[in-house]
C-alpha cells in the first residue's frame, strides 16, 4: 500500500471499474429495492443539496445491493422546461438572434443539440461521488417513451373531465411570458413603501380611504371591502364610491377576510391582480378587470393617457395623477415580501390568462388515504401534517407554460375555438370525423415540467407498456427528497400513480433537511457562501479560490482556512478531503433536522478518519501478509483482547443496522467511527501489538490475534462501504485475499455484507477489557494532568482491591505494564501512601508516587500561566456577549457558538483550580 492516503489515486479508476463492470444493475434475484432518484434539471450541476441526498440513496442502495436484494437505482434527468430555454436563447441572444428568427422547430432542435453536448455535466458529477444508480437505464423526461407516457395520461385524464381549460389567476412572469408555479417564485422582504389613497363616496357624502402597496393596480378595483362587524363602516355597506381617475362606480361590501386592525380596515378589491382578491371577488360575484398585456404594461382597459406604460412608470404617473387632483393622503415606507420570478428576476404578476388545468380533488382523496393508513410513511413522521394540510386544501392545478421547450399539449383548436384532445393531428380529424376543410392549429403551450415528473414513478418503468419493471419496482423502497417540493412531485407522484397503477409510488418517503452553511444561513451566491462539492472534495488552486471567493462562491470560513500546511496542497492541485469524507460528513449530519449547518472542519476531521483507517491497514498488513493468519489451518487461540473486538463488531453492526433501518444516518455514523477509531484502531491495535511483541504468548495466540486483526478488519470495510466506497474498496482489494473467504467477488460492492453472529458475543471479555481500559485511561489522565511524559516508566499503587480486580490484574498484568509504560504495579496492604496522584477504576485507587516525578514549583508556575490565558480568553468572550450589539447581529450559532467557549474556559479554570491543589497538598 502506498504510505499516505491519497483519494485522488484511487477515486476514479475505482469507479470507472465499478462502472465497466455492470456492478450497478439489479441483480435479479432477492427481495426488490428500489430508489427513483429525484431527477435533477438537465442545466443544473451538483450542489450541496444534491450532495448530500445523494450520499444518503447511495448509501441505502450499497447497504440493500450487498444484503443481496434486487436492488434498482433509477436515475435520469428533467427537461427543466424554463431553465433550459433560457440557456438556449442566452446562447442565441449571443449570436444576435432570438427563439423567433430560428422557428419552433430549430429551435427545439437546437436545444436537443445543447443537451446532447452540455447536458450531462450533473450525472459526471455524481459520478465524482461515487454515487451507483443504473446508468443503463438512464432516462430523459423528454425521451419518446415518457413523451408518449405523459400524452398518455393528459389524454385520459382530459377524457375523464380531469384536465380542463379555463381562465383564471396565475403566477405571470412578464420576462419569460409564460405562468410559473409557486415553487419557481422567490418571495423576499424588501423596502417599499405604502400609499394611502382616499376614495369619494358617489353620493358625495364622505369618503374612505384604501392603503396599498401596488397604486397602479387601482385602475382595475372593483370594489373596496370592509369587515362586516366593523362598527366605523356598517353603515356604508352597500353603497358605492367613484374611482378616481378612471370614474367608475365600485361596490363597498362585507367580507371576513378584511382585517379589520390593518390600516384603515378598508381594502381595495382588485380580483384580476390578487389571488385573496379572485377568491373574494368570487364569493361576490365581482367583474375581473385586467389592466395589463403579457409583458405587463398597462393594456386598453385602463384611461387612455396611461396605455402602453410600463407598470413601474404607470405606478409613478398614477401617484402624481393622484396627488394633483387631491386623492393621495399620504406615502408611508413598508417592508413587504416581493415575488420574484427565480430564474428571471422580475416582479411576478398575478395575472388572468387561458391556461390547461388538473381537477384534482378526485385524485387527491385517494392518496390523501395511502398516507392515513401507514401505506405510505413519512419519515420524519411530522411531515405528514404539512402532506395533509396542503392536500385537504388543494386547489387545481395549472399544467400549462407558454414554453417552445417541452411536452407539447396534444390540443388542437379550430377556427371558432372550439379543442379536440388526440395523439396526433390525424387522430384529431379521424376521431371527430373532420375533413381537410377544417383548419387546425395545435395549441402552442407545452406542460408544466411537474406533470412529466408526476409521473416519474411508473413511467421510468414502461408504462403505458406492461414491463416486468413495472411489477417489480413499483411501488419503490423509499423517495429521499427535500421538504420544499411536498406539494409539487410528492403528492402529485402519489396521485399519478394511485391514478394510472393503482398502486402507491413508494413506501417511505425521507424528508431531508436543507444544507446551510456553518451559521445556519441559507447557501447563495450573493452571500457568497456557496460550496461546491467537488471542490470540496478535489481542493483547488490558490488563484481560483480567490476568484470564486470575489465572485460571491466560496464559503468564506473555507478561503479562511487555507493554512501554510495546506496552501502546498491547493498549489499543487491535489485532492483537499476526498469523496469519502464528504460523504462522512453529510451521513453524520444527517439527523431528523430540518436544517443542518455544514462546516469545513468537519470534513477535515473524516479525512483524518480516513488516514486513520488507511493507516490502521498498513499496520495490519505489515503483521499479517507475511504471516500465518489461520485462515488455512492451524491452532487459533484467541486471547480476550480478541474475543472483545469481535464481540464489539457484533454491537457495531446491530446499532448500525437499526439506525439504517430508521434513516439515522447521523447514529449509524457515530457507531461505525466509535468502533473503528477507538475500539479497533486506538485500543484494539494496542492491545494486539502486546499479544504480538510479547515473548510469553504462543504462536497459537499470535496466530489468533493476527487472523482477528484481518478479519475484523475485512468485515469492518464491508460495515464502512455503504458510506465510504472508494477507501474501503480500494482497502478492500488488499486484505481480503488473507481474510477466511479469500478473494470470492472483483470488489467489494459485490461482497455480502456483514451478518450477526450471536455465538461472537462474549460479555465476559467485554466486562474484562473494560476493566482494562478504565486502569490505562485513569494512568493517561494522571499524566495528563501533571504534565508527565507519555514515555516515563511509573510505578503504580493500588489501594481498595478487590477480588475480581486481582483476578483482573493477575490476567492481564503484562499488557497492562505495556500498554500503560509502568514499571511496576503494588497492592498497598495496609501501608500509609506518600503524596500521589490518583485515579479510580470502580472502588480500586490507582495511585502514582510524585516524589521525583515533578517539579512543584514549575508545574504551579505552569498551571498559573494556563489560568492567565484562559482568563483573557474569558474576558473576551464575556465582552462579546455582553455587547448589545454583537448579540443584536450575530447568528444565533455565533452566538452559541462564543457561549459554548466561555462554559470550556469555565471548566477548564476548574480542572487547573482542583490540579494546582493536588500538587500544593504533595
Amino acid at each position: 500500500m502506498e504510505k499516505t492516503f491519497n483519494p485522488h489515486k484511487i477515486e476514479q479508476a475505482c469507479y470507472q471499474h465499478w462502472e465497466e463492470q455492470g456492478l450497478f444493475k439489479p441483480s435479479g434475484s432477492g427481495d426488490p429495492y428500489c430508489i427513483l432518484l429525484p431527477p435533477p434539471n438537465v442545466t443544473g450541476s451538483l450542489h450541496m443539496g444534491h450532495a448530500f441526498q445523494h450520499t444518503v440513496m447511495d448509501a441505502l442502495i450499497r447497504y440493500n445491493r450487498m444484503k443481496g436484494n434486487n436492488t434498482l437505482w433509477q436515475c435520469g434527468t428533467d427537461h427543466a422546461g424554463i431553465a433550459t430555454q433560457m440557456v438556449v436563447e442566452r446562447k442565441l441572444n449571443a449570436e444576435g438572434k432570438t427563439r423567433h428568427d430560428l422557428g419552433r422547430e430549430n429551435f427545439v432542435e437546437r436545444i436537443w443539440d445543447w443537451k446532447e453536448e452540455s447536458g450531462g455535466n450533473i450525472t459526471q458529477q455524481m459520478r465524482r461521488l461515487g454515487t451507483s444508480p443504473d446508468w443503463s437505464r438512464e432516462v430523459f423526461t423528454m425521451d419518446d417513451n415518457l413523451s408518449e407516457a405523459v400524452q398518455e395520461v393528459f389524454i385520459t385524464l382530459h377524457e375523464e373531465g380531469l384536465i380542463y381549460r379555463g381562465k383564471r389567476l396565475v403566477n405571470w412572469d412578464p420576462a419569460l411570458l409564460t405562468a410559473v408555479s409557486d415553487l419557481e417564485v422567490i418571495s423576499e422582504e424588501e423596502d417599499g413603501f405604502m400609499w394611502h389613497m382616499r376614495y369619494p363616496l358617489t353620493d358625495n357624502s364622505g369618503s374612505l380611504v384604501v392603503a396599498t402597496t401596488r397604486p397602479e393596480t387601482m385602475l382595475g378595483d372593483a370594489a373596496v371591502a370592509v369587515h362586516p362587524d366593523d362598527e366605523r363602516y356598517q353603515h356604508l355597506i352597500g353603497k358605492t364610491i367613484t374611482l378616481p381617475i378612471t370614474g367608475r362606480e365600485i361596490p363597498i361590501i362585507a367580507d371576513d377576510y378584511v382585517d379589520q386592525e390593518f390600516g384603515t380596515g378598508c381594502v381595495k378589491i382588485t380580483p384580476a391582480h390578487d389571488f385573496n382578491d379572485y377568491d373574494m371577488g368570487k364569493r361576490h360575484n365581482l367583474p375581473l378587470i385586467n389592466i395589463f398585456t403579457d409583458h405587463a404594461n398597462i393594456n386598453d382597459e385602463a384611461p387612455e393617457e396611461f396605455r402602453g406604460l410600463e407598470r413601474f412608470e404607470a405606478r409613478k404617473q398614477i401617484i402624481a395623477k393622484l396627488e394633483q387632483d387631491g386623492f393621495l393622503v399620504e406615502v408611508k415606507p413598508h417592508k413587504l415580501k416581493v415575488p420574484r420570478g427565480d430564474r428571471s428576476g422580475v416582479v411576478i404578476e398575478p395575472y388572468l390568462t387561458d391556461q390547461w388545468y388538473v381537477a384534482v380533488e378526485s385524485l387527491a382523496k385517494p392518496a390523501i388515504e395511502a398516507v392515513e393508513s401507514g401505506e405510505i410513511r413519512f419519515v420524519p413522521e411530522n411531515w405528514n401534517k404539512t402532506y395533509f394540510q396542503w392536500m385537504n386544501n388543494i386547489q387545481d392545478w395549472c399544467i400549462s407554460r407558454q414554453l417552445w421547450w417541452g411536452h407539447r399539449i396534444p390540443a388542437w383548436f379550430d377556427e371558432s375555438g372550439k379543442v379536440y384532445v388526440g395523439r396526433s393531428e390525424a387522430e384529431v380529424r379521424a376521431k371527430n370525423s373532420l375533413d381537410d376543410s377544417v383548419k387546425l392549429k395545435q395549441d402552442d403551450d407545452v406542460l408544466d415540467t411537474w406533470f412529466s415528473s408526476a409521473l416519474w414513478p411508473f413511467a421510468t418503468m414502461g408504462w403505458p407498456k406492461e414491463t416486468p419493471e413495472l411489477d417489480t419496482f413499483v411501488p419503490s423502497s423509499v423517495l429521499v427528497t427535500g421538504f420544499d417540493i411536498i406539494f409539487f412531485w410528492v403528492a402529485r407522484m402519489i396521485m399519478m400513480t394511485k391514478k394510472f397503477t393503482g398502486k402507491i409510488p413508494f413506501k417511505d418517503i425521507y424528508i431531508t433537511g436543507l444544507v446551510r452553511d456553518e451559521n445556519g444561513d441559507k447557501m447563495s451566491k450573493s452571500k457568497g457562501n456557496v460550496l461546491d462539492p467537488i471542490d470540496v472534495i478535489d481542493g483547488i488552486d490558490l488563484d481560483a479560490l480567490v476568484e470564486k471567493r470575489t465572485q460571491g462562491m466560496m464559503q468564506p470560513k473555507m478561503a479562511a482556512k487555507i493554512t501554510k500546511a495546506t496552501r502546498k496542497q491547493f498549489a499543487e492541485g491535489i485532492d483537499a478531503y476526498g469523496t469519502d469524507a464528504l460523504r462522512f460528513t453529510f451521513a453524520a449530519m444527517a439527523s431528523t433536522s430540518r436544517d443542518i449547518n455544514f462546516d469545513m472542519s468537519r470534513v477535515e476531521g473524516y479525512r483524518n478518519f480516513c488516514n486513520k483507517i488507511w493507516n490502521a491497514t498498513r499496520f495490519v498488513l505489515m503483521n499479517t501478509e507475511e504471516f500465518d493468519t489461520g485462515n488455512k489451518g492451524g491452532e487459533l487461540n484467541l486471547s480476550v483482547f480478541d474475543k472483545w473486538i469481535w464481540s464489539r463488531f457484533q454491537d457495531t453492526l446491530q446499532s448500525f443496522e437499526t439506525a439504517v433501518s430508521q434513516y439515522r444516518f447521523d447514529l449509524a455514523a457515530q457507531n461505525l467511527y466509535e468502533f473503528t477509531w477507538n475500539q479497533f484502531c486506538d485500543w484494539y491495535l494496542e492491545l494486539s501489538k502486546a499479544v504480538l511483541n510479547s515473548d510469553t504468548t504462543t504462536e497459537a495466540e499470535k496466530r489468533g490475534t493476527r487472523h482477528t486483526l484481518i478479519n475484523v478488519l475485512e468485515h469492518m470495510m464491508r460495515l464502512l462501504h455503504p458510506i465510504m466506497p472508494f477507501i474501503t474498496d480500494e482497502i478492500w482489494q488488499k486484505i481480503k485475499p488473507l481474510s477466511v473467504n479469500g478473494a470470492t467477488c472483483n470488489s467489494i460492492m459485490s461482497d455480502a455484507f456483514p451478518v450477526f453472529d450471536a455465538s461472537k458475543k462474549d460479555a465476559a471479555a467485554e466486562a474484562d477489557i473494560e476493566w482494562v481500559k478504565s486502569f490505562v485511561i485513569g494512568i493517561r489522565n494522571i499524566r495528563g494532568e501533571m504534565d508527565i511524559a507519555p514515555s516515563k516508566k511509573l510505578d503504580v499503587l493500588l489501594d481498595n482491591v478487590s477480588e475480581i480486580d486481582k483476578r483482573q490484574l493477575a490476567q492481564n498484568q503484562v499488557y497492562l505494564l505495556n500498554l500503560a509504560k509502568l514499571s511496576s504495579i503494588t497492592e498497598l496492604l495496609g501501608e500509609e501512601a506518600p503524596a500521589c496522584a490518583t485515579a479510580l477504576v470502580g472502588e480500586m485507587e490507582i495511585m502514582i508516587p510524585m516524589a521525583g516525578l515533578i517539579d512543584k514549583d514549575a508545574e504551579l508556575a505552569r498551571l498559573s500561566k494556563a489560568a492567565d490565558k484562559l482568563n483573557q480568553d474569558l474576558k473576551r468572550t464575556e465582552g462579546k456577549l455582553n455587547n448589545e450589539s454583537f448579540v443584536s447581529k450575530a447568528p444565533a450559532a455565533v452566538i452559541d457558538k462564543e457561549k459554548a467557549k466561555m462554559a470550556d474556559a469555565k471548566m477548564q479554570l476548574a480542572k487547573i483550580e482542583e490540579q494546582a491543589a493536588a500538587i500544593r497538598a504533595m
